[in-house]
């Protein structure tokens, strides 16, 4: 069964860095349109970073210019760069990948929280320090 395991959470303080991982059990699984998600407690999921199999992002207004999201050449790694961290970034973290590419709005991913073949296993939860 293909499955995909998030990693890279930990204690950080508010302003400093931090790097999530999105790893998946079969090679090729994130090579087409994947994406990060960010749930605070009590709220509902929110697509924060999308990908799509060309290289195409698209951010949420209250992460552009502060997360980066990327993959590796092997495509078996989803990379979501967290800058400047603030408040809202304390929240659940989430990867899912989908067995096509991004729909497009806009000439950009279009950005949902559902139609995700595959969802991460090990949710991430940054923690203040």
């Amino acid at each position: 069964q293909v499955q995909l395991v998030e990693s890279g959470g930990g204690s950080v303080r508010a302003g400093e860095s931090l790097k999530l991982a999105c790893a998946a059990s079969r090679s090729g699984i994130l090579s087409k349109c994947v994406a990060w998600f960010r749930q605070p407690p009590g709220s509902e999921r929110e697509a924060i970073a999308v990908l799509d199999q060309d290289g195409s992002t698209n951010y949420a207004d209250s992460v552009k210019g502060r997360f980066t999201v990327s993959r590796d050449s092997g495509k078996n790694t989803l990379t979501l760069e967290i800058n400047a961290l603030k408040p809202e970034d304390y929240a659940m973290s989430s990867c899912a990948a989908d067995r096509w590419g991004c729909t497009l709005t806009n000439g950009r991913p279009y950005m949902v929280s559902t139609d995700y073949d595959y969802w991460g296993q090990g949710p991430q939860v940054p923690v203040s320090s």
